[in-house]
């Protein structure tokens, strides 16, 4: 991917088994999850990742140059 955008209140959500311990998405670009949304797995950016107000992730944030967080919730992954 090149750059990430996913919109306010939309929801990444895995199914079929799949953890998000297990699952990586890598942008070549900026990552920005949306107001109120909801991601899983980790993302590996490399530029940035903006997380919105109220938006969260059960997953890991990974970047070479800025993670920000406004109200957001990181929910890390029992390995």
């Amino acid at each position: 991917m090149s750059g990430v955008l996913e919109s306010s209140a939309k929801n990444v959500i895995l199914t079929g088994g799949a953890q998000a311990k297990n699952v990586f998405w890598e942008s070549a670009g900026a990552v920005s999850i949306g107001t109120d949304a909801h991601f899983e797995g980790t993302i590996l950016a490399q530029t940035m990742i903006a997380m919105k107000t109220h938006s969260s992730i059960n997953g890991r944030l990974l970047a070479q140059t800025a993670i920000t967080l406004q109200m957001s919730t990181v929910t890390v992954p029992a390995l």
